[in-house]
């Protein structure tokens, strides 16, 4: 068959180092699918990234034709079938959460232009760089001429985290563990649901709630984990989540590709334009989503209980004066 062409940002970054070799061998696009490889980082990390692309040739993967390092936005933008941007700046000590939005909306502007002038228009596009939801709106935003639709940003991470924990608690395998949500920002104010979310107990199905039997924690301490989990693993190891990030980046594209399993809805952040859960249009905002025909579609009609009402505000309430920020460094960028 004919290459698809993937670009991944930030590919001399720990992500991208845990991410790469999962897609030239196939994990996500198939093991008959060859692919061209576009690897974009800055200038500074060329050197590194010419190590990155040695190790790829040194895997000797059948599905990979060829590897493209670039610091170069028209040379990494070409033809792209699809782009994972996962390089961002990263926030530095003492550094407030307004600076480093400044900071990405110049980068994410300056990508979503290359897409719109070099890329195909069915191009689908995922953003992984922090503050991931508003980073993708704004390159979005700066690429007109690509459908909305065709952005998603990751909250593919959390929700792996949300069932993890639900698994882990009721000592069955995250397999068994199914339609938990992810609400709203990629941060602190994110909201894990698990009202909808359905677990395997010794080969039948029941609600979260019901096999937990744990109220309090589930509205508690289970809710906390799962926001503050970034936060615990850099603790730990000193550096941030790239294992699994780079696990959430490959479900997240995989789903996209061949769409999500029949019964089942996963977590992304999407344009909020026509959903029916009273979160403000033109936001990037996390839904649970069902994907057929690489195209999404919001699962509807489930029942939004007050405490989830709450929480769901609060992340749309932070996703707006997101936005207002970035437009406005948007309009003098």
């Amino acid at each position: 068959g004919e290459p698809i062409r993937v670009l991944v940002t930030g590919a001399a970054g720990q992500i991208a180092y845990s991410l790469l070799y999962s897609i030239a061998k196939g994990d996500v696009f198939g093991k008959e699918q060859p692919l061209v490889l576009v690897l974009l980082d800055i200038t500074p990390m060329m050197t590194v990234l010419e190590g990155v692309v040695m190790e790829l040739q040194d895997c000797a993967l059948p599905l990979l034709r060829e590897v493209i390092p670039t610091d170069k936005e028209e040379v990494a933008f070409k033809d792209l079938d699809i782009a994972i941007l996962v390089g961002s700046m990263p926030r530095r000590e003492g550094m407030e959460r307004k600076d480093l939005l400044k900071a990405n909306v110049k980068i994410f502007k300056s990508q979503g232009a290359a897409l719109d002038k070099y890329a195909r228009k069915t191009v689908k596009v995922v953003v992984v760089g922090n503050p991931a939801n508003t980073n993708c709106l704004i390159a979005s935003k700066s690429a007109p001429s690509i459908p909305k639709e065709n952005f998603s940003c990751l909250t593919r991470l959390d929700h792996n985290r949300a069932k993890s924990q639900i698994a882990l608690k009721l000592g069955v395998t995250a397999n068994d563990v199914k339609n938990v949500i992810i609400w709203g920002n990629h941060s602190s104010t994110q909201y894990p649901d698990v009202n909808h979310a359905k677990v395997n107990v010794k080969g039948k199905e029941v609600g979260v709630y019901e096999a937990i039997k744990d109220d309090s924690w589930l509205k508690g301490d289970f809710i906390l984990t799962v926001q503050q989990r970034g936060a615990a693993v850099i603790k730990a190891r000193k550096l941030s989540s790239a294992m699994s990030a780079a696990k959430a980046i490959c479900d997240h594209v995989r789903d996209i590709w061949f769409g999500t399993p029949v019964g089942e809805f996963v977590s992304m952040g999407v344009i909020s334009d026509g959903n029916s859960y009273g979160v403000p249009e033109d936001l990037l905002y996390s839904f649970p989503v069902v994907i057929k025909d690489k195209t999404w579609k919001f699962v509807e009609g489930l029942p939004i209980n007050d405490f989830s009402r709450e929480k769901m505000d609060l992340t749309a309430k932070e996703l707006t004066e997101e936005k207002e920020t970035a437009v406005e460094f948007l309009s003098s960028a």
